[in-house]
């Protein structure tokens, strides 16, 4: 969504960041956020109980299942999916509100929803970001040592799965250096502000310039 504030346009949209498990997305998205002030995360709906240190509106919309399941059954949500038996989604109302603002959301999502975004929004920028190897990949999983070899094995699994997926996303970044990946998509995010096809949609450039009917 665009808005015209004094002759030049507010660009915002969704920004799509995906990637495999211990791939390092959702410290780059952190990154990100503290380097652009017009960058917000996206706040999901979800039927668990809020913990102690959670508040509603700010880390969750939390909500009853009925609840949930109204909104579902009248496609007001952007994306859902169900994880370990509770429902999440992200509402398409708060999104298109944010938008609306001029603030781009982030979402750090799998690449199922990720998808599902994209085919809601043709205009979000999708990032998938990337080990700098396999090898590494597995390395950090491993020294994470938390986990147990058969969970630590499906994760190598789900993340070879995931990376099918990597033709569906518009820019390939590979989290190596943490400061490196992040200027990378704060790199990204600016230059999709400035795509022709974003600061003129749905107007003329003589609109956006301000020479509408003046004989130019």
């Amino acid at each position: 969504m665009e808005r015209l504030v004094r002759n030049s346009r507010v660009i915002s949209f969704p920004i799509v960041v995906s990637g495999p498990s211990g791939v390092g997305k959702t410290t780059l998205c952190h990154g990100l956020i503290q380097k652009d002030s017009k960058l917000a995360f996206s706040i999901s709906a979800t039927t668990r109980q809020a913990r102690s240190t959670e508040e509603h509106g700010k880390d969750y919309f939390f909500i009853s299942k009925e609840e949930f399941e109204r909104m579902k059954a009248n496609t007001e949500f952007a994306e859902w999916a169900p994880v370990h038996g509770e429902l999440y989604g992200t509402p398409k109302t708060w999104l298109d509100g944010q938008l609306a603002q001029g603030i781009s959301i982030l979402l750090d999502i799998d690449v199922q929803g990720g998808v599902r975004i994209m085919d809601v929004y043709p205009e979000a920028v999708s990032i998938f970001v990337v080990p700098p190897s396999f090898r590494v990949l597995e390395e950090r999983l491993r020294n994470r040592k938390s986990e147990t070899e058969k969970a630590v094995r499906q994760r190598l699994k789900n993340a070879l799965e995931e990376m099918e997926y990597i033709t569906r996303y518009s820019y390939i970044v590979a989290n190596d250096v943490v400061n490196e990946a992040v200027a990378k998509m704060e790199h990204i995010v600016r230059s999709e502000r400035y795509k022709r096809e974003r600061i003129l949609k749905g107007i003329t450039w003589k609109e956006y310039l301000g020479v509408e009917g003046k004989g130019v």
